[in-house]
């Protein structure tokens, strides 16, 4: 027997449009159907925007107009995200905002730590400041069960390394 989906909160909507809007300005590709399901659930949560209805209701034919209206509704919103010119601090920026999922459980430590060790610590050098994460990444990935810890324990280790990358910022932003 089929559930309904619970409807989004206003905020959780705005949430999840400024996630999409951080995932498109650091170069992630976000397919034009996600940015159409996120325009019909921030209306579905009661999200006014002058745009958002046109978004929201985009046909497949449609779906080439998707990432402008998207832009549009963000601007509209207020929520339009523009890194950091610098590369350098573009990806700085990154991977605090990585860092920053996988310590309120956003996203899955394993798949947050490859991120930022294949997309941003090689361009940076691998930088103290991501040492710890890097690592955790190799932990998860490598992970067999005979090396007597669980995963459970390194996505754990991998949150507290995010939380101290997070609570260190300011040291990580002088060194970029």
């Amino acid at each position: 027997m089929p559930t309904e989906k619970t409807l989004m909160t206003r905020d959780e909507a705005l949430k999840q449009l400024s996630h999409i809007a951080r995932e498109r300005a650091f170069g992630r590709h976000v397919g034009s159907d996600r940015l159409i399901r996120a325009g019909l659930d921030a209306l579905m949560a009661q999200v006014e925007s002058p745009s958002l209805a046109r978004l929201a209701g985009l046909l497949r034919s449609e779906e080439p107009e998707a990432p402008a209206l998207f832009d549009q509704v963000l601007e509209e919103l207020e929520l339009l995200f523009i890194p950091p010119a610098d590369p350098r601090a573009a990806r700085w920026a990154m991977a605090h905002w990585i860092a920053g999922q996988i310590a309120d459980g956003t996203l899955d430590p394993a798949t947050g730590t490859h991120l930022i060790w294949a997309d941003i610590a090689w361009d940076l050098g691998y930088p103290e400041e991501l040492q710890s994460l890097v690592s955790c990444h190799f932990n998860l990935d490598g992970w067999e069960e005979s090396w007597g810890v669980s995963v459970e324990e390194l996505n754990r280790e991998a949150v507290e390394a995010a939380k101290q990358f997070l609570i260190k910022r300011p040291a990580a932003e002088a060194g970029s």
